[in-house]
């Protein structure tokens, strides 16, 4: 079984698109799926799946309510099923220990081929130590500077919750830690490959564990809701932070164009993939779905040939060129007109202008408000 952990960092990226339709491209490739809702409190996995609300879920089962096999639930599509996670829980935090890692252990022993676990937004512990329930976690960000931002926290985040899991707490690498901790300011600017050449001297059997492990942390990227090519930039950037300052190496598994057929599709209570299978959307959740099904063949610590971020980065100026060549199909078939086109490109920019006045106008008043010793 592949455990396929979905996290984001932040919220409104997309996560849960990705997590649903993965679950769905991976099944009618023939292979046995099941994905989990663990955004607890906030759980709504459901609707982008299309089903109905669950009587239970995970909240019921951690309740003490239910059987563990009980939630786990057949779904409309072929080869998957869903564990829900429901609001009997009120988030991760009110989760105990014991019952994280009871979770842990049912999902590690689910018949499945592939385990997709879609995570809630944030860096709580229990969320990272879900991430790490394997070395192969797609990270889902989108292109604006504070979604690839967290991306890169999330993933440092995680690799400092890597580094305290390898360490027993009364090693002296774990102390070493702990005394990092009161200058919280210092500790975010560490550099990961110089503090582990320092643990080495500190505690060398210890960091020994840790290297075995991030060495096979391999976690993977998917850069969502972009608009124009150029916006699979933003994937480098992250990569080179995470090589420059986590000693970490990011698969790219690909980009996906905004679509404005996402927003029929869940009206619609269906996956885009299901509601509309050719829409580029889609075409970008299959084309990964099957790189992540071939994985063991196209692995990025192979012999170096295969470059995933040139990959992705042809993929978006392929996904973008058939972008254009659908406006001009809609152009050539009547379907959409070149007054229509430039109204609609009027309408924006007007509403554009208009919240910018908005904008400008809320910023004088804040000011003014300061100025008078009134406070936020």
């Amino acid at each position: 079984m592949q455990i396929i952990p979905v996290a984001s960092g932040k919220g409104g990226v997309g996560k849960s698109l990705v997590a649903a339709n993965l679950a769905i491209a991976l099944g009618k490739a023939g292979k046995k799926v099941i994905i989990a809702d663990l955004d607890l409190g906030a759980s709504n996995l459901h609707l982008v799946l299309g089903q109905q609300a669950p009587k239970a879920g995970l909240g019921t089962y951690l309740s003490g309510g239910i059987d563990f096999s009980a939630i786990i639930l057949d779904t409309n599509y072929e080869n998957v099923q869903f564990i829900p996670g429901d609001a009997e829980i009120p988030g991760l935090t009110a989760m105990k220990i014991s019952q994280k890692n009871d979770i842990i252990k049912k999902l590690q022993n689910l018949d499945t081929d592939f385990l997709i676990v879609d995570l809630g937004a944030g860096t709580h512990t229990s969320i990272l130590d879900f991430f790490l329930l394997s070395p192969q976690g797609i990270i889902v960000t989108s292109p604006t500077v504070t979604a690839t931002l967290d991306a890169y926290l999330f993933l440092k985040n995680a690799v400092f919750r890597l580094m305290y899991n390898s360490f027993k707490k009364n090693s002296k690498a774990y102390k070493f830690l702990e005394s990092l901790k009161s200058d919280a300011h210092s500790l975010q600017r560490i550099y990961i490959p110089k503090l582990i050449d320092t643990l080495m001297q500190v505690d060398p059997q210890s960091t020994e564990v840790f290297r075995r492990r991030i060495a096979r942390f391999k976690p993977r990227l998917i850069l969502n809701m972009i608009d124009d090519p150029k916006d699979a930039d933003k994937a480098q950037k992250i990569r080179r932070s995470c090589t420059e300052y986590l000693g970490l190496e990011l698969e790219h598994l690909g980009i996906i164009y905004r679509d404005s057929l996402q927003d029929i599709a869940l009206a619609s209570r269906l996956p885009i993939t299901i509601y509309k299978p050719n829409a580029m959307l889609s075409q970008a959740i299959f084309r990964i779905s099957e790189k992540i099904a071939f994985s063991e063949t196209i692995r990025f610590d192979s012999d170096g040939n295969y470059d995933s971020f040139q990959y992705a980065e042809s993929e978006a100026q392929e996904d973008f060129e058939n972008k254009m060549t659908y406006i001009e199909e809609l152009l050539g078939t009547g379907a959409l007109t070149m007054n229509e086109l430039a109204e609609t490109i009027k309408t924006q920019q007007y509403e554009i202008s208009q919240l910018k006045k908005e904008n400008a106008l809320l910023k004088t008043k804040i000011v003014k408000a300061l100025s008078q010793g009134f406070t936020l």
